[in-house]
């Protein structure tokens, strides 16, 4: 050993170092593969049971009915030709004529028909009887699967349309 020039320390002197090993060292490196793949596991049984039942429902309505109230108007006039059917509001008017013989022909308007329309509203109400469906379902876990938070064989009411 000898005392180093730059800093008075004690060291190994370059002549004096061992000299350096150039052998090469093999790590092993392992490697995990990991292989994923997925399968169906029945895990339960599920039943569905509907049931149909009737009840009475109360039905109201406005109907609207409509009938024909017949008017005959006599009317004895006159006429060159036979008037069209013409409408007047809810009044249709059929024109009846009948030719009489005169020394000359002519054309006697004997009556005219009116039919007016009229038309009522009531209130109807009948109960009638309606079916309606409700579903119960239960899920039966099966032996040895791992059903996570089910309930066992207790039905499982679905909500209804009503």
């Amino acid at each position: 050993m000898s005392i180093d020039a730059s800093g008075g320390r004690f060291g190994l002197a370059a002549s004096e170092q061992p000299p350096l090993q150039t052998q090469e060292q093999t790590l092993p490196i392992y490697v995990e593969e990991l292989n994923v793949s997925r399968r169906q596991v029945a895990t339960a049984l599920v039943r569905a049971a509907r049931t149909t039942r009737n009840r009475e429902q109360l039905v109201e309505e406005d109907l609207t009915h409509e009938r024909v109230e017949v008017e005959r108007i006599p009317i004895g006039r006159v006429v060159t030709a036979v008037p069209p059917v013409r409408e007047e509001g809810d009044t249709t008017i059929l024109s009846v004529v009948e030719e009489v013989v005169v020394v000359e022909r002519q054309l006697v308007l004997k009556e005219e028909v009116h039919f007016r329309r009229v038309k009522t509203t009531e209130r109807y109400a009948e109960t009638i009887v309606v079916r309606e469906q409700d579903v119960a379902v239960t899920r039966t876990p099966l032996e040895g699967s791992p059903a996570k938070g089910l309930p066992s064989g207790q039905p499982t009411p679905l909500p209804t349309q009503g």
